[in-house]
């Protein structure tokens, strides 16, 4: 397999950082690397407060149940969320006791069918979470639109999508918060890790809180005298304030995450490019082929959806015998996951049902180069040669 999809993307440069942390340090769990690593990814993101976790769907869950503290929302509340996205955007909506409301995705930026939520919306409806899939920026104006004077949240999930842009605007800053991944196979890696940006001061005190159990200590130092005061019969270091959990990362995270920081532009520039030659590429075969070409894109992967399955199908292996890995768009129509399936309807959900059926993708990163892309290219051109 020569082209996998994805690749080490920590480097040497990256690992003598992280050895030379080693042997300074005698403290590895959450301290000032993570608060140096939250400073400089707030000023990258251009938010003002940013909240380091152990992974992407650990921040999803965060928001999720800070949200529905800080607003007061009442259990089976609804929250609307898409057909087409990764587990951990929905799970949490269960898991705190909330009401998914799932929606058709589009076939134009891969979000939210925009319509469709229009009429999803309800006198229960609380929030719209959405997915930035693919690094497609979803159109949030057009859902702001569509929510009016309606007492209505945007979340945001942008793991497969840090440094898209709507207007120019990172996504992350067009709703009340954004949640980014740092997993392995992402635009920048921690290996696992999380993030959660915001620029309301109680959504970012939630956030620290329900980061590590509930405890007031977790609060910036401004806030510590005052509920000293407020709650004397209790040890402050063990002054519990809400429910929470243990989502925290390591310094060693941290540190790896400084490293990958100050290289995502170049990243994202090296991805966005690939991605352009990939499309020039399926213009020659739009005729089979459905183009996703988004303004503000942050490449992820470089995805096909065919109009036919069984020519999807005929390609995909076609590129697996010529070494190049690929793999389903996210997980497909989720609804047809065994632990979703009672929210199923095959007529609601069509498009979301043509990518599960008739999408897949391949890698895109810094190693994807005009070497692959040129085998790519020659498989793609004798493919379709063939069916003429």
């Amino acid at each position: 397999m020569f082209w996998k999809l994805q690749e080490n993307v920590i480097t040497d440069a990256d690992l003598d950082f992280l050895v030379s942390f080693i042997r300074k340090t005698k403290r590895f769990t959450q301290f000032t690397n993570v608060s140096d690593f939250e400073m400089a990814f707030a000023k990258w993101q251009g938010c003002r407060y940013s909240v380091y976790v152990n992974s992407g769907s650990s921040a999803n869950l965060l928001l999720i149940n800070s949200a529905k503290e800080h607003f007061k929302w009442e259990d089976a509340d609804e929250v609307i969320v898409p057909a087409v996205t990764w587990p951990t955007t929905v799970t949490p909506v269960l898991q705190s006791g909330l009401t998914p409301v799932f929606v058709d995705t589009n076939l134009t930026d891969l979000s939210l069918d925009y319509e469709k939520v229009r009429s999803s919306i309800t006198p229960k409806t609380r929030a719209i979470f959405v997915a930035h899939l693919l690094g497609f920026p979803s159109n949030i104006t057009k859902l702001k639109e569509i929510i009016a004077d309606r007492n209505i949240s945007i979340l945001e999930d942008c793991c497969e999508s840090q440094g898209a842009q709507l207007n120019g605007t990172k996504v992350g800053n067009l709703g009340l918060a954004g949640t980014f991944s740092f997993y392995w196979g992402h635009h920048m890696t921690t290996v696992e890790g999380g993030m959660l940006c915001t620029d309301n001061e109680d959504m970012y005190k939630l956030f620290l809180l329900k980061r590590s159990h509930g405890l007031a200590r977790e609060l910036p130092q401004e806030c510590h005298d005052k509920l000293r005061n407020e709650y004397k019969g209790i040890d402050f270091n063990f002054l519990f304030l809400t429910d929470g959990f243990n989502v925290r990362n390591t310094e060693f995270n941290a540190v790896l995450g400084l490293a990958q920081l100050s290289r995502i532009d170049e990243f994202i520039e090296r991805r966005n490019k690939n991605y352009t030659v990939f499309l020039n590429i399926c213009d020659k075969y739009k005729e089979h082929l459905v183009l996703l070409d988004v303004l503000g894109a942050s490449s992820f992967v470089l995805p096909f959806l065919f109009r036919n399955r069984k020519l999807k199908l005929a390609f995909q292996e076609l590129i697996r015998e010529a070494g190049i890995e690929s793999r389903p768009i996210i997980s497909g129509n989720l609804l047809r996951q065994p632990f979703l399936t009672q929210y199923y309807n095959s007529t609601d959900y069509p498009n979301a049902d043509f990518i599960h059926d008739n999408g897949f993708y391949i890698g895109n990163n810094q190693f994807v180069d005009e070497s692959r892309l040129g085998v790519l290219f020659t498989v793609m051109d004798k493919f379709f040669r063939g069916l003429a």
